[in-house]
């Protein structure tokens, strides 16, 4: 009825000695460097010892004649990079700014003869009003230069008889006088002149609030002798029929 494990016999003391305890045969074989735990925590153990003496890995291989890169040189790299990516979206960009600014451009056609007193009158309200809202305006005076009756007429094909003043913004029609009257009595000028900026009007010390200069070529001319095909005078091609430009100073450029 007894279980053979509690039948057994005590062992002598020549068999003690003989057979080694548990706790030394566990503490020989912790001793011993081929030990493999049965145990998952004694596992873990194993693993981070073998780790740590585990050889570390080596580092790429540089090709001769090369030295390392170090980080203030990577640092310098990146800027210089990112510096040059930056120029290139300016440059990028730079046109695409001309072009807006060119698009909210106002410009008026008018005329400064007293020829015909109502358009006359006309001419200097709409330039009045254009002047008191401080907008930038590009005035093309057409008795200044007739190629800019060639230039309005293109712009309204379909117009047969045009009456001037004419005002266009952002490359649009916005009508003469009496359009400019409506819109600015409503308050609505303003605002549809708003994107063209802001100047301030005062008489320029070279051509006296003009917007003309005589050609410094021909000296007004519109004359120049040229030694070609045997000499003689030409068309200076530089100035309009009345041997004028645009002033420099105060008059935007053409577009």
């Amino acid at each position: 009825m007894w279980l053979p494990w509690v039948k057994t016999r005590p062992s002598s003391p020549s068999s003690a000695a003989a057979s080694p305890s548990p706790s030394t045969a566990l503490a020989a074989a912790a001793a011993s460097p081929r030990l493999s735990f049965s145990s998952p925590s004694l596992k873990d153990l194993q693993a981070l010892l073998l780790s740590d003496h585990s050889p570390s890995p080596t580092p790429p291989q540089l090709p001769p004649n090369t030295a390392p890169c170090s980080p203030s040189v990577r640092v310098f790299h990146r800027v210089r990079v990112a510096a040059s990516a930056l120029r290139a979206l300016r440059t990028l960009q730079a046109p695409h700014a001309a072009a807006a600014e060119a698009d909210r451009r106002v410009v008026l056609y008018f005329t400064s003869l007293h020829v015909v007193r109502s358009t006359y009158e006309d001419c200097r309200a709409v330039r009045a009003i254009l002047r008191g809202l401080r907008a930038s305006v590009d005035e093309r005076d057409l008795a200044m230069d007739p190629r800019y009756l060639q230039e309005l007429g293109a712009l309204l094909p379909r117009a047969r008889g045009v009456t001037l003043p004419q005002v266009f913004v952002g490359g649009r029609h916005l009508g003469g006088a009496e359009e400019v009257r409506c819109l600015h009595e409503s308050g609505e000028l303003r605002r549809v002149v708003a994107g063209a900026g802001a100047t301030a009007f005062a008489a320029c010390s070279r051509c006296g609030g003009e917007r003309y200069v005589l050609c410094g070529s021909c000296n007004g001319s519109h004359k120049r002798y040229s030694l070609k095909g045997g000499g003689g005078f030409r068309t200076c091609a530089g100035c309009n029929e009345n041997g004028l430009v645009r002033c420099p100073d105060c008059s935007p450029p053409a577009v």
